[in-house]
């Protein structure tokens, strides 16, 4: 292995980003690859929990449960290179692919550690852990599997299906390559591990243990349900459960700079029209994406506006960043105004009005971590009586 390569240091720009053709002909490649007509970006996005999924979804359906980490969501592409050389791309939400140059990556093979799985495309998360000696490890934490040497019939399978391909194929002979040569690790791009998954009756266990034990951040939960197929685009056997008050919405920020009178002072300068201010505090409309029609977004403006502080309007000026139209995700402050959480570059678009009305549902009716502490057994009692009819039914 190249011992010159080094683990990631940036998990938002991990590589060198396919431009132009390269970039059409990865995309054709993996929609080739999944069956699909389309190019856009083919991962599964869950809906945000609602207090109805409690008694419609997890009591009547087997579900896992896992941690929802504050990372940045991937796929991981294995393929090759003109050469016929093991070659790897991250697959980002804006379809943006990253090619993994001069990183040591290497999947191998049950029967042969020299050779590798390609055609192979996997669901994760990139997060960095801190360590104990206070550096920063990157680690690609793997909840799903899209296809595997070339074969996609895996996305008609469910989940526990998939993910046990994913471990007898892929991460088996992963673990067994490290084992056998841990010193490699340290040059590893990344560390590949797979996430922890949960009945979904264990959520004390989730709460009590998992998330303290966690070494990077994290922002809920994520339920997924064991039996469904893997479904493209927006899924509604995947629910994201946040704490009612950490919920959040990704606007497109529109700012509306006040028009002002020239003061004496500055008549006397030579400024006698009135003029747009921008050092004051700006009003900041939030937008919210309604689709593409003829090839251009549409947005509607939001009720309503986003709160800026003096102090947080100078911070803002004071980095120089273009701020106009720029996707930022929003969360409600205690006195119900919406706050800028952080900037969401890593994304082409607001969320869809679908989705916005999803995550205010979810606030309304928010469901909090006592209530599905409460709901355990009866998800617990569900799960058990589903095992005894499928046993009773052989």
């Amino acid at each position: 292995m190249d011992q010159s390569a080094q683990p990631l240091r940036d998990i938002a720009n991990p590589g060198i980003k396919a431009q132009g053709e390269l970039l059409r002909e990865l995309r054709a490649e993996v929609a080739n690859l999944l069956g699909r007509n389309s190019y856009n970006f083919p991962g599964a996005q869950p809906v945000s929990f609602a207090r109805r999924h409690l008694a419609e979804e997890l009591r009547r359906e087997d579900y896992y449960v896992c941690e929802k980490s504050d990372g940045i969501r991937y796929l991981l592409y294995l393929t090759t290179d003109e050469a016929g050389n093991e070659c790897h791309y991250l697959v980002d939400r804006k379809n943006d692919y990253w090619w993994l140059s001069q990183r040591n990556l290497h999947f191998p093979l049950a029967h042969d550690r020299t050779a590798f799985h390609t055609g192979t495309l996997i669901d994760g998360e990139l997060v960095m852990d801190a360590m104990p000696n206070g550096e920063k490890e990157p680690k690609f934490l793997v909840f799903d599997l899209l296809a595997l040497d070339g074969k996609a019939d895996l996305l008609s399978k469910p989940l526990d299906k998939r993910l046990g391909y994913f471990r007898e194929h892929v991460m088996k002979p992963y673990k067994s390559l490290f084992s056998a040569f841990p010193e490699e690790l340290q040059y590893q791009a990344f560390r590949v591990e797979m996430k922890e998954m949960q009945f979904s009756y264990g959520i004390e266990m989730m709460f009590r243990e998992v998330l303290p034990s966690l070494k990077h951040q994290n922002d809920g939960l994520i339920f997924t349900c064991r039996s469904s197929p893997y479904q493209f685009g927006t899924d509604p056997h995947i629910l994201k459960w946040k704490a009612p008050h950490e919920n959040t919405v990704d606007f497109r920020l529109r700012l509306h700079f006040p028009l002002v009178e020239p003061t004496e002072q500055e008549r006397a300068d030579g400024q006698t029209e009135p003029f747009v201010d921008y050092e004051s505090v700006p009003e900041a409309r939030l937008l919210v994406f309604t689709g593409t029609d003829r090839g251009k977004p549409g947005y509607d403006e939001f009720k309503e506006p986003l709160y800026l502080a003096e102090d947080e309007w100078e911070t803002l000026k004071s980095w120089g960043d273009p701020l106009q139209d720029r996707v930022i995700e929003c969360c409600l402050d205690e006195e119900k105004r919406w706050r800028l959480y952080r900037f969401r570059d890593d994304k082409t678009e607001a969320n869809h009005v679908s989705t916005v009305n999803s995550v205010l549902e979810s606030i309304k009716d928010g469901v909090s971590e006592g209530e599905l502490l409460a709901a355990a057994k009866g998800i617990k009692d569900g799960w058990k009586m589903r095992q005894q009819q499928q046993q009773g039914g052989h």
